[in-house]
């Protein structure tokens, strides 16, 4: 009886240091992927947990970019807003650095679209991209070729536009689709200015540095080449008898803001967002880009150039 108790101890024991043993190695295991985890490299490196939420929601490839980095508690800021590119990462810190006061979803929209850059910086223009379609950008920062004409260039007819105003073909039909609609509700459009080639701009924005200087001349007109103009996908749009500083006065206009999108059409240059755009308010100056981004860009109340920065070049 006594060996067969003793028989029963060393049993139990067995099983006892058994199971000891395999809690220490799964504990052992636990621990050795707890260190190697990023929710612990990230605490190691001093983020707290909220921060490490913040993080773990990014790609892989970019936690791996941030566990590379040294700690900095802003970073956490940027990410968690809607148009955050984790290529602007240094950047958005740097000008919050400099600019504190300022909303951190406007110093991302800054740094996106390239405007916390000076204008027309030559280290910073590069040529539009033309194989975005429609959806090219020409901005202060993007600028096309000297000899750059659109095909399929058509003349307006008077009977919706003032005279000698040309556009592309797509644009215009989309144009007169808006135009009939707008009838129809007793409102009547007119096109003032449209397709302009690189001589027309450039002789406009000299005459415009020539009256009030090229500060002036640049918050008001693009410089050759970098006019949205000659693209051709560009209107101008006003109402009969009503110059283009009272057109936001006009029911023409609050139908526009209410209905151009439907048919592809935004307005490019927005009250407040000067700063982005880089221009003056221009309550006249429409740009086609197709009904679903011109829908995108109604719904999210934001500019092209933030679109573009976004939802078009992205990450890469």
């Amino acid at each position: 009886m006594k060996k067969k108790r003793r028989l029963k101890k060393k049993v139990l024991y067995f099983l006892i240091g058994f199971i000891i043993l395999v809690i220490l190695i799964f504990s052992g295991i636990k621990y050795i992927k707890y260190i190697n985890s990023n929710p612990y490299k990230l605490k190691k490196l001093g983020y707290s947990e909220e921060q490490t939420e913040i993080i773990l929601n990014l790609k892989d490839k970019y936690i791996e970019e941030i566990l590379k980095m040294d700690f900095n508690k802003n970073y956490t800021k940027f990410m968690k807003e809607e148009y955050f590119l984790f290529k602007n990462l240094n950047q958005y810190v740097e000008y919050y650095n400099k600019n504190k006061k300022d909303k951190i979803s406007h110093i991302i929209s800054i740094v996106n679209t390239k405007a916390n850059n000076e204008w027309y910086n030559e280290d910073t223009v590069k040529n539009t991209d033309m194989s975005k379609g429609d959806l090219i950008l020409v901005n202060k920062f993007n600028q096309l070729k000297e000899n750059y004409t659109p095909e399929d260039i058509v003349t307006i007819s008077n009977y919706y536009s003032y005279a000698d105003n040309s556009i592309v073909k797509k644009v215009y039909e989309a144009y007169k689709n808006m135009w009939y609609a707008a009838k129809e509700e007793d409102l009547t459009l007119i096109v003032t200015s449209s397709y302009r080639d690189y001589k027309t701009q450039e002789t406009l924005w000299n005459q415009y540095a020539d009256r009030n200087g090229e500060k002036w001349a640049d918050s008001v007109s693009a410089r050759a080449g970098f006019s949205e103009h000659q693209t051709g996908l560009t209107l101008d749009i006003v109402t009969y008898n009503t110059i283009m500083n009272d057109f936001e006065n006009t029911d023409e206009f609050k139908w526009l803001q209410k209905n151009a999108h439907k048919y592809g059409f935004i307005l490019r240059y927005p009250k407040d967002k000067e700063d982005i755009t880089g221009y003056a308010y221009e309550s006249w100056h429409y740009r086609y880009v197709g009904v679903d981004v011109a829908t995108s860009i109604h719904e999210k109340n934001i500019t092209f150039d933030e679109y573009y920065a976004y939802y078009i070049e992205g990450d890469l």
